[in-house]
């Protein structure tokens, strides 16, 4: 048995820039700060890691009650954004998932950022979300790095079925997937469908490093 845990942004799709956008709107919605998040990093973090760095550049404290008025009106607002004609799936996604979930029938979940419902709702355009029912969101823990284990535990209590560490196959687009999935023993595979590079990225630790999850040949081992 294997478990397929998948990131979301840069790894599966292409938001088309409304996560950027919606956060955005929620500062300045809740703020009056425009463009909050302009030439922010944000490759690989949480959505509440995310929006207390964007506090704390902006001169706030952080406060649980903040944030989660930011967090309401990104969400809002990410609803709308995510209607827009620049949203895409990554190269290979489609024929990657249908292999998994049609050949290999291995279980397939989250391992994102995103807060759920934020995940949830950049994957509905693309009727993606059937395929996941379990998963590690952002809104579990701010830290990236304690996420593993959640999805774990997700998927035991959906499948009633205990799996370890090294059952998990983690696939990502950042050194943040990396270094989340490494320390505990499962195996990642690295896409550069993101803001990195293969040669960036095979100096992560990866098991695989691929240009895109057409490179079905360059995957396979593993997930047998």
């Amino acid at each position: 048995m294997k478990i397929i845990l998948f990131d979301i942004d840069g790894t599966l799709i292409s938001a088309g820039g409304a996560g950027t956008r919606a956060l955005n709107k929620a500062f300045e919605q809740i703020l009056g700060i425009k463009d909050a998040f302009k030439n922010f990093e944000m490759a690989g973090k949480t959505d509440v890691q995310i929006i207390k760095e964007g506090l704390i550049a902006s001169g706030f404290k952080p406060s649980n009650v903040l944030v989660s008025e930011l967090i309401e009106s990104y969400l809002e607002n990410l609803s709308i954004e995510i209607n827009n004609n620049s949203k895409h799936l990554k190269p290979g996604v489609k024929e990657f998932i249908e292999l998994i979930y049609h050949e290999l029938k291995y279980p397939m979940g989250l391992l994102t950022g995103n807060l759920e419902k934020g995940a949830r709702i950049k994957l509905e355009p693309f009727g993606l979300n059937t395929f996941f029912p379990f998963g590690a969101f952002g809104s579990d823990h701010e830290d990236r790095n304690y996420l593993l284990p959640v999805a774990i535990e997700r998927f035991s209590r959906t499948f009633n079925y205990n799996i370890d560490f090294q059952q998990c196959i983690v696939v990502g687009d950042t050194p943040r997937d990396v270094a989340c999935a490494k320390p505990y023993g499962a195996t990642v595979i690295a896409v550069a469908t993101g803001p990195y590079s293969v040669e960036k990225l095979k100096t992560t630790g990866a098991d695989v490093v691929v240009e895109n999850l057409l490179e079905i040949s360059k995957i396979l081992t593993l997930l047998s």
